[in-house]
């Protein structure tokens, strides 16, 4: 049996019939708590707002300082929210495609995809066209993706979680490496992509924020309206074929609709990792593995989760600032050892 056949275990198919009112319930909390930080993110910075200054600038009043403060942070804010769902939608699609729990545009090796690609037109092409950017990052990615699918398909069981793993580390590693080399005897000319790299929303602009809104739309949309057939997959491919489902289209659709959410993101935002692996886990406990309902609190939390880090990036290194991409890292990286540890995460 491949591993696009395995069915679900028990303790899956009683998850997956998890009472609405208990999906419901946490969807509010999720929003409630995407609330309070979105405020925070607004209030708190190198200079403490109060929220009485908050409400005024987001009414168009910017007469106070404080005021003013947080109409220069609503940009930030809303990039945060619109990279971390768009991270967060990637990786539920991509373990819901592969069958891989440990699936992650990081792990996978699509972000570092994104940032060769971009890294390459700006030293030999000398791209500097937000467009340009934003296209040659999704095909960068993209061009990552099928790759790294081809390597883990090597051998006669097909594409395993294990191989995908490994195909995914191996070649972030190698891309990695083709990055530094890029980079090192043009240090003066890619400083800013030096910063880009780490990842962070700290430049955030409105005619950027609305340049790539479109691809992070088109992403979502197509993943969503995929998410009654990754149900499917998750019975196995035998299953899901007697029950009407085109498996090959599925799994197309809600790959392409990944992978222009990890390209838009990373080409905004860079490279920023584990948003994409913890997330879907954690609302996997809260609601459950029925995607109608996994991917909307799913980009919910991951939204919630990447105002969060940068909130919290810039309070533990006042007046200065942690960058998003670092704050992700040390959460993510202990959360990623748990799940490699736990034997019962072979397989979703």
């Amino acid at each position: 049996m491949s591993v696009f056949t395995a069915p679900l275990t028990p303790p899956d198919v009683a998850i997956l019939r998890r009472p609405a009112a208990i999906r419901v319930t946490w969807l509010i909390v999720a929003l409630v708590a995407l609330l309070a930080l979105s405020i925070a993110s607004l209030a708190i910075g190198t200079r403490t707002v109060s929220v009485e200054e908050v409400l005024a600038a987001l009414t168009g009043d910017s007469s106070s300082i404080g005021a003013a403060a947080v109409t220069a942070r609503i940009p930030r804010t809303v990039l945060a929210l619109l990279v971390g769902a768009a991270l967060a939608l990637s990786g539920a699609t991509l373990q819901a495609v592969t069958r891989n729990p440990l699936a992650d545009p990081g792990i996978l090796g699509l972000s570092m995809g994104a940032s060769l690609a971009v890294v390459c037109g700006i030293a030999f092409f000398g791209m500097a066209d937000p467009v340009a950017t934003l296209v040659v990052a999704i095909v960068g990615s993209s061009a990552t993706g099928v790759l790294v699918y081809a390597i883990g398909s090597l051998g006669r069981d097909g594409a395993t979680p294990l191989k995908l793993a490994l195909a995914g580390a191996a070649t972030a590693a190698a891309l990695g490496s083709l990055v530094s080399a890029i980079m090192l005897p043009r240090a003066q000319s890619l400083t800013s992509f030096r910063f880009w790299q780490i990842g962070g929303v700290g430049g955030a602009v409105w005619d950027r924020i609305l340049l790539v809104l479109p691809a992070l739309v088109l992403g979502a949309i197509l993943v969503h309206v995929c998410a009654r057939g990754m149900n499917s997959l998750a019975l196995g491919d035998d299953i899901a074929v007697g029950l009407g489902e085109n498996v090959a289209r599925t799994r197309i659709v809600s790959a392409a609709g990944a992978l222009i959410l990890c390209g838009a993101a990373t080409a905004i935002a860079g490279p920023i990792g584990f948003v994409g692996l913890i997330v879907p886990h954690l609302c996997r406990l809260l609601v459950g593995t029925d995607h109608r309902w996994l991917l909307p609190v799913t980009a919910v939390v991951g939204a919630g989760l990447l105002t969060a880090a940068d909130v919290v990036g810039r309070v533990i290194a006042r007046p200065d600032e942690v960058e998003v991409g670092i704050v992700t890292a040390l959460i993510g990286a202990p959360v990623f050892i748990a799940l490699v540890r736990r034997r019962k995460m072979r397989e979703l």
